[in-house]
């Protein structure tokens, strides 16, 4: 896995430490300076009001996909109300293309660990679960690990450093629902409910795990927080660019020579993190990239080169940043069969409890496979783009934008492609040059 190390080494520590493999157990993280800010706070009692105006001065934003500011977010929790309060890390990484947090928990538990015990603090909340994607179990066991480290090292459980203030961390093992990546499902499962979402309101800032207030945020998210704290949050702000705070650990895959996690400064030109990943594979052209996962809209080579790694410039290019998990497609595929198989994942991780979403993600594959395998017919673009809009914004979550997005942005990107199978009953790009179109489901996932 290549990475590369910049402002706040979130990932990349975990590799740095004295003991080899075993650089993310605790005594190397307390030898880079672990847990040295919760130290501080405790001991020097500091305000938590003062430690939400720091997180949102960094400017942080929720590194999950949606992008909120994290310090506001926290405002929303109601510290004074007594009772139990959660903190909830969202580790349940499931769509393709993303494999950041897996590396991060992986590589440097200890920072998710500290980042989620100064965020209990900040909101006054008591107890903690970290919700890890069920198909990556030695992850799952490699938190619990460094879970133990800690607890028997006093930095969670009860009157925590003799400081009075407790905060109670679990760990989570999901089932592998992608829907449960949304944070109300992910409360639902969690309460050992099946996993799918809620309406809203009310939000869990108000009625969450339990009917009690909780904050969700991401696993890389928690994970910055010390290091936030350390640098100060104006530092870390000016370390990325105006409203796009800090750093980012983005994960590249698909069509380049080194996949893996870079970590970055926030608004980093494309072309460099192109160039850090070993450019595209084989010298060929870049046909498209998947900014921000696969539920983000695809873009062709020509906008994209012109981005910088920003919530800001990716949205004028007509995308979303997402969660920073570039998929890269060079000239080689064939854009209807990976939508093809887009359509596939998202319709088989319908939870099923909208009917939009239920019914449209399997009208959306059905069409698409039907074009790929040379039964397409005239109106199908117009039935795809009459069943996408017929989905978008009107699901509980957001699972059905997530399907209708890429078939709505492949089609307008590359129609004639999909014009040429339905008039040609073949692919425009010939079967013998293909190099993935058939084996789009290795990416990132």
């Amino acid at each position: 896995m290549a990475i590369m190390g910049t402002i706040a080494p979130i990932l990349t520590a975990g590799w740095m430490g004295a003991n080899g493999d075993d650089g993310w157990r605790l005594a190397d993280y307390v030898a880079r300076g672990g847990y040295a800010m919760l130290r501080q706070i405790l001991e020097n009692r500091r305000p938590p009001e003062e430690i939400i105006a720091e997180v949102k001065t960094s400017v942080l934003r929720g590194r999950g996909g949606a992008g909120f500011p994290t310090g506001l977010k926290w405002s929303f929790m109601p510290r004074a109300l007594s009772g139990d309060k959660y903190v909830v890390c969202n580790t349940d990484e499931g769509e393709p293309g993303t494999f950041k947090d897996r590396d991060i928990t992986r590589c440097n538990p200890h920072a998710i660990i500290e980042g989620m015990a100064i965020a209990a603090y900040a909101m006054g909340a008591n107890r903690g679960y970290n919700y890890i994607h069920g198909e990556i179990w030695e992850i799952y066991k490699r938190f619990e690990e460094a879970l133990d480290e800690a607890r028997q090292a006093g930095f969670i459980g009860q009157n925590i450093l003799g400081s009075g203030f407790s905060f109670e961390l679990f760990a989570h093992h999901g089932y592998g629902a992608y829907v449960c990546g949304e944070e109300t499902a992910l409360l639902e499962s969690i309460e050992g409910k099946k996993g799918q979402p809620r309406f809203k309101p009310p939000f869990p800032a108000s009625f969450g795990l339990f009917g009690r207030p909780t904050t969700i945020n991401n696993t890389e998210t928690l994970a910055s927080i010390p290091f936030i704290l350390k640098m100060g949050g104006e530092a870390y702000l000016n370390a990325g660019k105006p409203n796009n705070g800090g750093s980012k650990v983005f994960s590249v895959s698909g069509h380049v020579n080194r996949p893996g996690n870079y970590e970055i400064p926030m608004g980093t030109p494309f072309t460099q993190l192109l160039e850090l990943a070993g450019g595209v594979r084989g010298g060929r052209k870049l046909k498209a990239v998947i900014p921000g996962g696969s539920s983000s809209p695809v873009l062709p080579a020509d906008r994209i080169m012109e981005c910088t790694l920003d919530y800001d410039s990716i949205s004028k290019a007509g995308s979303m940043f997402g969660s920073g998990a570039l998929i890269v497609m060079d000239e080689t595929t064939c854009m209807v069969k990976a939508l093809e198989r887009l359509s596939w994942f998202y319709h088989e991780e319908s939870c099923g409890q909208c009917t939009p979403c239920r019914e449209g993600t399997g009208w959306l594959y059905q069409v698409v496979h039907r074009i790929e395998n040379g039964e397409g017919r005239p109106d199908d673009l117009e039935t795809l783009a009459h069943v996408a809009g017929n989905i978008g914004g009107r699901t509980i979550c957001a699972l059905g934008d997530a399907a209708a997005m890429p078939v709505q942005s492949f089609i307008q990107h590359f129609r004639d492609e999909f014009l040429y199978h339905i008039e040609h009953k073949t692919c425009l790009v010939p079967k013998d040059v293909q190099w993935a179109g058939s084996d789009f489901h290795r990416f990132g996932n």
